[in-house]
């Protein structure tokens, strides 16, 4: 009698596959929950004992660790290492704001943001409350006066620790004369980001005897974690003003960066002025090629990709402020006429076939670049 052959066994159906998928991804939710939690705790602990939050050696070695572990696991390890990189930023995110609340930087204050429905004026607010700040907002796009919403700054209450200034430039002068005359008490700042125009109202409004300090985050209110990010503080005749305005991030991993105001807008004009204008100068010729942007992408490079990413953030931007930053920036021409001329140099060297000045070109931003 002839043995029968065992059936082979039946492979899963996708619809359990994908129920397994949905457990696995349940799962990873879960660990990740709980990494937070951990994490949590971490932070705490390092506050009580006056540690910073950032750890550069122990994220190396965490990542050097994951990544052996891929390896060993036949999984990609630039894989196993971005997952990881999220989940450390997303812990460093949750330490900060942890950290900035149990500061309680402005538990018993009252903060009023002026252009508070704006994107930066919201970041700002959004930061200040999580400190403990009593929270008042001014913008007149508000659709009417609510409680701590107000159409006009004048109807806020008066008697505020902070006032901060997040409007335009010509906006902002007419606070500051309008402040200054009120001799308006407690710490006053601005977060423009061209100062020329300012620099003599903010002056007069210190002379007068505010606290008052001149501001720039060098960050997009979309940004979450601060470390690594700059933050621009300007003494304007107030060195107290300054130290109380710092206080508000020392409890982020924000790098705290004095300059003078002087020397403010040339170099804005080069770190915001040519970036942006390079980004403007690059979509608005993509958008003159006659190529939709999906044919673009259908065929793109990695530099192309990269390029793209930043240059849809720029093309979302508010243009009436990109304006401003451009146009009421005195030292703003310098880095434009300077991009006109390479991009002149570029192509008469292609045009004439000169790779010699062609190479120059490429050897002295690489010599100029290996300096960071």
């Amino acid at each position: 009698m002839l043995k029968k052959t065992p059936e082979a066994p039946q492979s899963k159906s996708i619809d359990e596959l994908r129920q397994r998928l949905d457990a696995i991804d349940a799962t990873l939710v879960t660990l990740a929950a709980e990494r937070q939690r951990v994490v949590s705790e971490i932070g705490r602990s390092k506050q009580r004992q006056g540690r910073q939050l950032r750890d550069f050696r122990r994220e190396r070695d965490v990542l050097d660790h994951v990544r052996a572990k891929a390896v060993e696991l036949e999984l990609d390890p630039d894989l196993a290492e971005d997952l990881l990189k999220r989940l450390i930023d997303a812990s460093l995110t949750r330490q900060e704001q942890e950290r900035a609340q149990l500061s309680a930087q402005g538990t018993g204050r009252r903060a009023l943001v002026i252009g508070g429905a704006g994107r930066l004026g919201s970041w700002l607010a959004s930061f200040l409350d999580n400190q403990g700040f009593e929270l008042l907002l001014a913008d007149p796009s508000f659709a009417l006066d609510k409680d701590r919403q107000f159409r006009h700054w004048r109807d806020a209450p008066e008697d505020v620790d902070l006032v901060v200034l997040a409007t335009p430039i010509a906006v902002t002068v007419e606070l500051l004369e309008e402040l200054t005359r009120r001799g308006h008490r407690g710490l006053i700042v601005d977060v423009a980001s061209i100062k020329s125009p300012l620099i003599e109202p903010l002056r007069r409004a210190a002379k007068a005897g505010l606290s008052i300090c001149s501001v720039h985050p060098m960050f997009g209110p979309d940004t979450r974690l601060l470390s690594g990010r700059h933050v621009l503080f300007m003494d304007v005749g107030n060195e107290a003003a300054v130290a109380e305005a710092e206080s508000l991030f020392t409890q982020t991993m924000a790098e705290i960066k004095r300059i003078d105001i002087e020397d403010h807008d040339r170099l804005i004009a080069w770190v915001l002025g040519l970036s942006h204008a390079v980004n403007i100068a690059f979509f608005a010729a993509v958008t003159q090629s006659g190529l939709s942007a999906s044919e673009l992408a259908e065929v793109s490079s990695t530099t192309f990709n990269r390029q793209l990413a930043i240059a849809r953030d720029v093309a979302a931007e508010n243009p009436d402020l990109y304006f401003e930053i451009q146009r009421l920036n005195e030292q703003g021409g310098e880095p434009r006429r300077a991009l006109l001329a390479v991009m002149q140099a570029l192509t008469d060297s292609v045009e004439a076939g000169d790779i010699e000045s062609f190479r120059e070109m490429m050897q002295s931003g690489r010599d100029y670049l290996s300096l960071l």
